[in-house]
């Protein structure tokens, strides 16, 4: 009698009449079986980065991160800072047991990514996913290589969308925009590792550990998409520039009802002997459009001031002390260093 009734507390997992006979796929729930799928699913396309570097002294210095396998021809998507200032051998070690060399085919660190290529094809490349179409509280998994544990998983959901992440380059900065929040564990070594959706696509660069269950990854959308192009093929991505500081402001009532927008950008600065200053505009000037096209965000112009716009000269619908013109302005060429 004793007997029977501790075996009923302990209950059939504890007391093993008849959980121990579940096949295994069935003892796991839906979420479990969501995150082993997407983790056995990219595991083999994710690598962990060892690189070197020169330090202080000349010593070279090893660090580490991650890269995602996007091609089966060997090519690799990560962060650029990374790899930045990697010299010496820079190598990717993969689930499978394979240690490949790796080059860096070009990087940009105005958008925190770099493709490298390792020097053997038949690597099984994971499939690419679009963030735009991510929504708050979705499923996300981050594989990457935390303190060089290579092959980690973790899971959480997408914390906050929209977010902005300022980066530099030498006297360039620039805002990435859209950056994706989660509150999946990120740790040192995660950073150019996979962000991921419920289905394995990926969705995002895991780029920074901003706090304690706060993460930060570059979206996978178009613009991005246009970035690993260039990178693959030209080895850099080449942005126009204006030669002025922006931010985002509310247009007056009248200009909202005729425009049909709520916001535009407003010149904070504008730099000495740039392209934006040598066609007349000025601190206070709203921008608009730019060649008939909207601009509300800062992330509606960059998108626009890519390769082609430089040399070309570009039509700015600007709003100055209440009135509505138009400036022809010639962008150069955006020099980083």
């Amino acid at each position: 009698m004793e007997l029977t009734f501790i075996d009923s507390l302990l209950g059939p997992s504890q007391s093993g009449s008849d959980s121990d006979e579940l096949p295994d796929a069935e003892a796991l729930d839906a979420y479990s079986r969501t995150v082993t799928s997407v983790a056995e699913r990219l595991a083999p396309s994710v690598g962990n980065l060892r690189v070197s570097r020169r330090g202080r002294g000349g010593r070279l210095m090893d660090g580490g991160g991650s890269a995602v396998v996007i091609t089966p021809d060997g090519f690799m998507l990560t962060s650029a800072h990374v790899v930045e200032g990697s010299r010496g051998r820079t190598r990717a070690l993969f689930t499978d047991g394979r240690e490949l060399a790796v080059e860096v085919v070009g990087a940009d660190p105005l958008s925190d990514l770099a493709v490298l290529r390792a020097e053997d094809a038949g690597l099984t490349p994971a499939g690419l996913g679009d963030a735009e179409r991510l929504r708050v509280g979705q499923l996300v998994v981050a594989i990457g290589n935390p303190y060089g544990f290579a092959g980690s998983v973790t899971a959480g959901v997408v914390s906050a969308l929209g977010r902005s992440l300022p980066t530099r380059a030498g006297s360039a900065t620039r805002i990435v925009e859209n950056v994706i929040q989660t509150d999946a564990a990120l740790n040192p070594g995660n950073s150019g590792g996979a962000l991921a959706d419920g289905l394995g696509r990926v969705v995002g660069v895991n780029t920074a550990v901003a706090g304690v269950g706060l993460g930060l990854a570059v979206p996978i959308n178009a613009a991005t998409r246009t970035i690993i192009a260039a990178l693959m093929t030209e080895g850099r991505f080449r942005r126009a520039y204006l030669g002025v500081a922006l931010g985002s402001r509310p247009l007056p009532p009248r200009l909202t009802r005729e425009l049909g927008r709520s916001a535009g950008l407003e010149i904070v600065e504008v730099a000495s002997s740039g392209p934006a200053e040598r066609a007349g505009l000025l601190p206070e000037d709203l921008v608009v459009s730019v060649d008939g096209k909207p601009i509300e965000k800062l992330d509606d112009l960059q998108r626009l001031m890519v390769g082609d716009a430089i040399g070309r000269t570009v039509r700015l619908g600007v709003v100055r002390r209440g009135g509505l013109l138009e400036v022809d302005v010639t962008p150069v060429e955006l020099t980083v260093g």
